[in-house]
C-alpha cells in the first residue's frame, strides 16, 4: 500500500470554514420553494356511473315523480332472471357468456340476465334460473376447456329459451 500523502498546509483553527465543493455554488444561488398546503386525496375512488345506468336513473326519477310511488320501477313481476357465471380466467368463457346474454334477450321480452353477479368459480361455465333451475353446468374443466369448446352455443340457446317458454 501506498503511504499517505502529507499536506502542506496547516489547518486553521477557525471554526467558520466550511467545505467547498463542486455542489456548493449552486446550493447557495437556489431558493428553497415555498411551502404549498395541498389537501389530501381521497384514498377511495369514486364509482363511475355509465350512461346507461343514468339515463337509467333520470326515467326513475320522472316515472316516480309523475305517478304514485304504487308501482315499482323494476322489471315486471312475472319476468325470469338468468344467472350465466364464467370463469374469468380465460377470455373463451366471456365470449360464450356474452353470446348466451344476446341471445336470451334478444329471443325473450322482459327477461333479466345477470352476468357473474359474485365471484365465480374457477374453470366454471354455468346458466341457470335463479329460482336454481339449471340450464347447463361445466364446472371444474381444465385447459383448454374441451367440453366448453365442444358446445353449439346457438342449439344450447334455442334449448334455454324453449325451456324458459
Amino acid at each position: 500500500m501506498a503511504p499517505k500523502r502529507k499536506t502542506a498546509e496547516k489547518p486553521s483553527d477557525d471554526n467558520n470554514t466550511t467545505r467547498v465543493t463542486r455542489k456548493s455554488p449552486r446550493l447557495a444561488t437556489q431558493a428553497k420553494p415555498p411551502v404549498v398546503a395541498v389537501e389530501p386525496k381521497p384514498k377511495t375512488k369514486k364509482a363511475k356511473v355509465s350512461p346507461k345506468k343514468k339515463a337509467e336513473s333520470k326515467a326513475a326519477e320522472t316515472t316516480t315523480e309523475a305517478a304514485p310511488p304504487q308501482t315499482s320501477s323494476k322489471v315486471e313481476t312475472g319476468s325470469k332472471t338468468v344467472v350465466i357465471e364464467h370463469c374469468k380466467q380465460c377470455n373463451q368463457f366471456k365470449v360464450r357468456a356474452v353470446k348466451v346474454k344476446l341471445g336470451l334477450e334478444n329471443a325473450i321480452s322482459g327477461i333479466n340476465v345477470l352476468v357473474n353477479p359474485v365471484k365465480p368459480r374457477r374453470g366454471c361455465f354455468e346458466v341457470r334460473e335463479e329460482g336454481g333451475k339449471t340450464f347447463i353446468s361445466l364446472l371444474d374443466m381444465k385447459r383448454p376447456f374441451a367440453p366448453m369448446k365442444a358446445l353449439d352455443m346457438d342449439a344450447v340457446i334455442s334449448d334455454i329459451i324453449d325451456q324458459i317458454k
